[in-house]
């Protein structure tokens, strides 16, 4: 079994704290410049500058604070009407196709991150497993 060297020629091996800062400040910057960014970015864009998806999320704000303001009346039958008008607004900002693509590119990014962060895990997990040269624990202990 290999164990951890910690002599001078050792430590020259390891990779610093500030090391991998630095790659992973790199790889954000790859991903803020990959094709799913740029879309997502385009489709917040469009979104920022649609009138009546701008003017419906203002709707929906207010009424959240109309609800607020109800609940601590316990006007509960108020509280109701005003989350079904929230409910048809956001219905309606959700079949907004502008809305759709943001939504996708929402989700393009996401996989994106993900598939990152299982590349970086199976590539730790199995740097760990073999360079420490440890072994599954046994089924049993002797029994």
């Amino acid at each position: 079994m290999k164990g951890i060297d910690y002599t001078a020629e050792g430590a020259s091996d390891l990779i610093e704290r500030q090391d991998i800062l630095s790659k992973a400040h790199e790889l954000a910057g790859l991903i803020s410049r990959s094709e799913e960014v740029q879309q997502f970015q385009q489709a917040e864009s469009k979104i920022q500058r649609h009138e009546r998806v701008q003017g419906l999320i203002a709707k929906i704000k207010k009424k959240q604070k109309e609800i607020v303001a109800f609940e601590s009346f316990g006007n509960k039958s108020m509280v109701d009407k005003i989350e079904r008008e929230i409910a048809e607004m956001q219905a309606e900002i959700d079949g907004i196709p502008i809305v759709a693509e943001f939504q996708q590119s929402q989700s393009e990014i996401n996989d994106l991150l993900q598939l990152v962060i299982s590349a970086i895990k199976d590539t730790v997990s199995e740097k760990i497993t073999v360079e420490a040269g440890t072994e599954s624990p046994p089924a049993s202990c002797g029994d």
